[in-house]
């Protein structure tokens, strides 16, 4: 070509067609997600196959009952156990309250054969005398009513505990209206080893 339009020069211009940049990164934006959506599901899979279901099921939960998130289980308050004495340990005062004689020493006598150590033995004061209805009344200080008077208690049945103003260690038995005789020695016995028996410590409350 001649005139305005003439090109000069031993090299001739090279028509390219435009890159389409945008094109080739949504390619690879999509290729990376559609990777990691594979990903996902095949961990899912395998969760499901090796039990790793059963594990996030299990860490919800604790002692069969289901815990919620920010909260924890309530430990339950333990009192402080008090040891029980021994019937060797325990001073028995035995008082007879009823109008039939001799029931004061022949009470005595059986408590001391079942391992009690006997104090006093003798007639009921004014106070109690012919007043005590039921089996007996067993009396003492404050501090012996959940130890020397429930150990005493397994052996005269229905007997009623009441606590008074003395000083000592000693106890009462007062021999009321409705005494036949001590509970037998064998009951009396499995009532005293339950008695003694340990009870479980609770750890922590389930409230389900």
């Amino acid at each position: 070509m001649g005139g305005q339009y003439r090109i000069t020069g031993n090299r001739y211009p090279r028509m390219r067609r435009p890159r389409r940049r945008g094109r080739l990164v949504f390619l690879a934006v999509s290729s990376v997600a559609v990777l990691g959506v594979i990903g996902w599901g095949t961990l899912q899979l395998i969760d499901v196959f090796t039990g790793g279901g059963k594990k996030a099921a299990a860490a919800g939960t604790e002692g069969n009952c289901p815990t919620k998130a920010g909260t924890k289980a309530s430990p339950v308050p333990t009192g402080a156990v008090q040891a029980l004495p021994k019937p060797g340990q325990i001073t028995v005062n035995v008082f007879n309250a009823t109008s039939r004689g001799g029931l004061a020493k022949q009470t005595a006598d059986e408590l001391k054969k079942r391992g009690f150590h006997i104090g006093q033995v003798g007639n009921a004061s004014k106070d109690y005398d012919k007043k005590v209805k039921g089996t007996g009344l067993l009396l003492g200080p404050a501090s012996s009513l959940n130890t020397s008077l429930s150990v005493l208690s397994t052996q005269l049945t229905g007997a009623e505990r009441r606590a008074d103003a003395r000083k000592g260690g000693d106890v009462d038995l007062i021999i009321g209206t409705g005494f036949k005789q001590l509970t037998g020695r064998p009951d009396a016995d499995k009532a005293l080893a339950a008695l003694n028996a340990p009870q479980p410590s609770p750890t922590t409350k389930k409230d389900c």
